[in-house]
């Protein structure tokens, strides 16, 4: 009882925050807006940071922060066995992927929340019936409550449900993270045209790490 209500929690605040940030004021088109709560300390603004973390990918290979240093990654949450939304998502993260296949400061990132069932063997046997490259686009596994506890770090929602189909409430947001961890933009992964708008949004987040990348 008491994990299920840190759960309920933890979905109201996930949510409120994404509310939110859909009602930033606007912003430089040339930039995006970075997403959720910040302080200020010693005059400097502290924005959210995705933590550190390490899981597993469909290679057995260890994917942590350092896996994404200087790059920007997408990032969602699914499962394999999903009978609602996942399919609708890959099906819109496999279009972010072909479009920016040889971008190389652009990485993707699908967290499973369902561990017990997608071992390594399973995401391998996924991932290579999409056809995509393992150096590309990871597909992680991990302990259940890290995989759950990092999503509320990307104002995602992954929770256990046995009263569901599939048995989990998660959410079909796809989430863009810039090389300092920070979240600058996400979409409804269920519905093309958010994901076109989205795709919008990665471009101007490559474009600002070109400038910033470019000599003064």
């Amino acid at each position: 009882m008491k994990t299920s209500i840190i759960r309920n929690i933890s979905l109201f605040i996930s949510t409120f925050v994404f509310l939110q940030a859909c009602n930033l004021p606007h912003h430089d088109p040339a930039t995006l807006p970075i997403i959720g709560n910040r302080d200020v300390v010693d005059g400097d603004t502290i924005y959210h940071t995705v933590p550190d973390f390490a899981f597993v990918d469909q290679d057995s290979q260890l994917v942590t922060n350092e896996t994404f240093a200087g790059k920007a990654y997408v990032v969602d949450f699914f499962f394999t066995s999903c009978p609602t939304i996942c399919p609708k998502v890959t099906k819109q993260m496999l279009r972010i992927y072909n479009a920016f296949k040889d971008e190389d400061r652009l990485l993707l990132l699908a967290h499973t929340i369902d561990p017990k069932r997608d071992t390594v063997g399973h995401l391998k046997m996924y991932a290579t019936n999409l056809g995509v490259e393992s150096s590309k686009w990871h597909f992680v596994t991990g302990e259940k409550d890290d995989l759950y506890e990092i999503a509320d770090d990307y104002f995602s929602i992954a929770i256990e449900n046995p009263d569901v189909p599939g048995g989990f409430d998660h959410s079909g947001r796809i989430i863009l993270v810039d090389p300092q961890r920070h979240v600058r933009s996400f979409c409804d992964g269920t519905d093309p045209e958010s994901v076109d708008k989205f795709m919008k949004d990665i471009e101007v987040l490559l474009n600002e790490m070109k400038n910033n990348a470019s000599p003064q």
